[in-house]
């Protein structure tokens, strides 16, 4: 027990705890699973559990921070504990494999290539491949970066529900990066309609002056990460002779098939 007071298990628990543990994980599954924060009596309902053994469960699973609370506290949301453990899973399960996809991926395209996931309302970089150019950026793995003017972001973003959708824009906003950054919200909704249908994103120096980006979705089930391909504007206009985006566009089907191909590595 928390207070240090030992109790009797009741009938269906049994003195290892372990109904206990898989309800803790079924709540936890639960909440990461729902596409917006749950409140005590949803959770109540998909669990079949009594009121009592759900908000004791939420307590303990909020102290520990594997659980948030939206402000106001009713709702319920993954916390930064929990969070944490789903990235370190997507980082390092088959890291060396899927690092292997990205530097063949940057060798047959000649641009710096990224995979990444969201964290809360922000995109973080899983894996990250440079390519061999002297004019490029860089970004640690573990860097955080803004979710609205990135191609990964948008991405993302484009493949949500829309109650949720609009819940991440309300909370991080529309603010402007570079004078290229999407601020108005109904052009930016537009925007990640055009890119639910056509399956990819770009980044028109929207995030950097300077760098353009696209992005292809890795799905297992559900959208789960994404792929970039990063590049300076100006050294992919002068290797392209053409506009960056257009550029990027053309490098789409490779980034399609490895993004298929880490997901079916990653499921």
């Amino acid at each position: 027990m928390l207070d240090g007071r030992a109790a009797a298990p009741a009938p269906s628990e049994r003195s290892d705890g372990s109904p206990v543990v898989a309800r803790a994980l079924q709540l936890l599954e639960t909440i990461a699973a729902s596409d917006r924060p749950l409140t005590l009596p949803e959770l109540c309902a998909l669990l079949h559990l009594p009121k009592a053994t759900t908000h004791r469960l939420c307590q303990q699973l909020e102290g520990a921070g594997f659980v948030a609370r939206e402000p106001g506290g009713r709702r319920y949301t993954p916390g930064a504990r929990l969070l944490r453990v789903g990235f370190n899973v997507l980082r390092s399960g088959l890291t060396a494999e899927r690092h292997q996809i990205l530097t063949a991926l940057v060798d047959a395209i000649g641009e710096t290539c990224n995979f990444t996931t969201m964290a809360g309302q922000e995109i973080i970089y899983l894996d990250r491949v440079e390519a061999r150019w002297p004019l490029r950026l860089h970004f640690e793995i573990g860097s955080h970066v803004p979710i609205h003017c990135t191609a990964s972001g948008k991405i993302l973003l484009a493949a949500m529900k829309p109650p949720e959708r609009r819940r991440i824009i309300d909370t991080a906003g529309l603010p402007p990066y570079t004078p290229h950054t999407i601020t108005a919200r109904a052009e930016f909704e537009t925007e990640l309609n055009t890119i639910a249908q056509q399956g990819f994103s770009l980044d028109r120096e929207e995030f950097l002056l300077g760098m353009a980006a696209i992005a292809v979705p890795v799905t297992d089930g559900a959208v789960i990460a994404a792929v970039a391909l990063s590049r300076a504007e100006r050294a992919l206009q002068c290797r392209a002779g053409q506009g960056a985006s257009a550029a990027a566009q053309g490098c789409r089907p490779k980034i399609v098939r490895d993004a298929r191909a880490l997901a079916r590595r990653l499921g």
